[in-house]
């Protein structure tokens, strides 16, 4: 539990698993993306037409799913799920799933197992509050609502995914508010976290705002370039 460890927490399309991806590679360190537990549970789920209702249901396939982080692609019980897991009605379904207190517990030691040496990024929504509360840095990274739905259209533009600009801020707005209000581990800027808004900022300048935020931390760690 000595290995250090990079919290961003933030709400959905703010950029947080793109910074925190860059990040970790310019540190060396291990990347734990959160959500992608949670898609996963909530792709079991729609696959074996369990219901997202059912709390203990979810929280056992949360526990029994057999999950494989490998270089640029996932895999559940074997199979490719890299785009699946990525589609939009798993996304939805990934924030009711992550609501329920007895999936994020079961899913609790899973993320803290990702902690390993030298280091770790984590990203989510409660990786500073709950996962690793120890951790030396801990960033709420978030971006103006319309900024982050202007990214999340261009991803589905990309994925060939085509929607309404409105439609795409309305779903936005809903899982804030899911995510904000929900009674267990919810969404919002800690007191102990920095502050960052990306909404002015490349990608390039998130990533070296953290970094020197690490570099002024007294371990003083070496940084590569990214």
């Amino acid at each position: 539990m000595n290995s250090p460890v990079i919290a961003i927490d933030g709400p959905s399309a703010s950029g947080k698993g793109t910074v925190a991806a860059r990040v970790a590679r310019a540190l060396g360190f291990h990347y734990l993306d959160s959500g992608a537990l949670y898609r996963l549970v909530a792709l079991a789920a729609l696959r074996s037409r369990a219901s997202l209702d059912d709390e203990a249901a979810l929280a056992r396939l949360a526990t029994g799913m057999e999950v494989a982080f490998a270089e640029g692609s996932v895999r559940l019980g074997g199979q490719d799920v890299t785009q699946a897991m990525r589609a939009e009605d798993v996304g939805m379904a990934a924030s009711r799933v992550a609501a329920k207190p007895a999936v994020r517990q079961a899913l609790l030691t899973r993320q803290r197992g990702f902690r390993a040496p030298p280091g770790l990024v984590a990203d989510g929504r409660d990786m500073g509050s709950i996962v690793f509360p120890d951790a030396p840095l801990k960033v709420f990274l978030t971006a103006a609502v319309e900024t982050r739905a202007e990214r999340r259209y261009k991803q589905l533009m990309e994925k060939g995914m085509y929607g309404k600009m409105t439609d795409v801020v309305e779903e936005l707005r809903r899982r804030d508010e899911r995510d904000s209000t929900r009674p267990v581990a919810p969404l919002k800027h800690y007191p102990d976290a920095l502050f960052l808004d990306t909404t002015g900022l490349s990608v390039d300048q998130a990533v070296e705002k953290i970094l020197q935020w690490w570099r002024e931390k007294p371990q003083n760690p070496r940084v590569s370039a990214t």
